[in-house]
């Protein structure tokens, strides 16, 4: 599906969530409390429940877990994380992911190199996987970490573009192994 013009391309979307839920792991940087679910074993172990659907079952698992250890560890009001965009977008998503689950077989090579991660450099990964680019790593680059150290305000409003979310996906580098830092959005209702 090719997004319209100014509308957040959602299978992107899922992909970059779908990487940074994988450096999130236990056996990557330790930031949400799945252990290689996302990797060759956990793809191994659901694989026997759910044959056909079983990346997308161990993507969805990862990717709660790590938006309620978000949740735990900051979570503002009037903003969006990476795991909470707008209600609109996480609609729109829950939509296209019964599409995805009739076409999981091509999403098999996807699944399989993120199965293979094992570095925590959140930029480095995007960038290899060719889901940002050089231009929002460099607006992620100017972005401090709060005082308190527990996240990273953009310093602009959500506005649903591509550029915002990667950003938000890029800020998840402003931590390190074992110290989870929530990158967030403050959206214009706030």
């Amino acid at each position: 599906m090719i997004p319209r013009a100014g509308e957040l391309d959602l299978e992107w979307l899922f992909k970059v969530r779908t990487v940074v839920a994988r450096i999130g792991e236990m056996d990557c940087a330790r930031w949400w409390n799945t252990n290689g679910q996302l990797g060759r074993q956990g793809a191994w172990v659901v694989r026997r429940a759910l044959p056909r659907t079983h990346y997308f079952a161990q993507a969805r698992s990862v990717i709660a877990a790590a938006a309620n250890r978000c949740a735990e560890t900051f979570d503002p009001p009037g903003c969006v994380t990476l795991w909470r965009l707008t209600d609109g977008i996480e609609e729109r998503l829950d939509v296209l992911w019964e599409q995805w689950l009739d076409d999981a077989v091509a999403w098999r090579p996807f699944f399989e190199r993120v199965a293979g991660l094992s570095s925590t450099d959140v930029a480095a990964t995007l960038r290899e996987f060719d889901l940002v680019s050089a231009e929002e790593a460099e607006k992620r680059a100017s972005i401090k970490k709060s005082s308190d150290g527990r996240s990273v305000q953009l310093p602009f409003l959500f506005d649903g573009g591509r550029q915002t979310v990667a950003v938000l996906a890029l800020a998840f580098g402003a931590g390190s192994a074992g110290h989870l830092v929530v990158p967030y959005a403050r959206t214009e209702d706030a």
